[in-house]
């Protein structure tokens, strides 16, 4: 009898197991760390990152074709550089565009492509020239609510009759 119950425990320890790797396999594939191999890495600079990080998602129409690898400054021009990890049986022409784009008001930000009509596509180690950097939002909700400026149109008030002096008669 004991020994059946021992057998009845390795077993279920193996499942346990199985059902642990397979959520492991899982959630590595919906959260965008690749387990494919042989991705090719093209850069891009953008301006403004925004809250652009490694792991974030690439995607071209909408579907995910691969992830930020890394995002870095460059200290010469100070702009930020973001490798991007392409899946292999997606090829990006030469004149493609890359956008930071927010996943939602508070959400984080992916990177958009935009194909272009270029008859050459983008080799590995190659670099997207058309960026549009990412957009901060509360800054432009800021300036509609409290527009700063130099050039005001609007008049200055006339100065109110003083207690001294006769108000004018018509």
């Amino acid at each position: 009898m004991a020994l059946r119950e021992q057998w009845a425990e390795t077993a279920m320890g193996v499942v346990v197991l199985a059902l642990a790797g397979g959520f492991l396999t899982y959630s590595l594939s919906v959260g965008g760390v690749s387990t494919k191999r042989g991705n090719y890495e093209i850069s891009a600079k953008f301006g403004e990152a925004g809250s652009l990080a490694a792991g974030a998602a690439v995607s071209v129409a909408g579907v995910k074709v691969g992830t930020v690898s890394q995002v870095t400054l460059e200290p010469k021009t100070y702009l930020a550089v973001a490798k991007l990890s392409i899946d292999p049986t997606v090829k990006l022409p030469a004149d493609s565009t890359a956008k930071i784009t927010s996943d939602g008001l508070l959400g984080g930000a992916h990177i958009a492509i935009a194909p272009g009509a270029s008859l050459e596509d983008l080799k590995p180690g190659g670099e997207i020239e058309n960026t549009q950097g990412a957009v901060d939002i509360f800054g432009l909700i800021g300036s509609v609510i409290r527009p700063q400026g130099g050039g005001s149109t609007e008049s200055t008030p006339a100065p109110a009759p003083s207690a001294t002096q006769p108000a004018e008669s018509y």
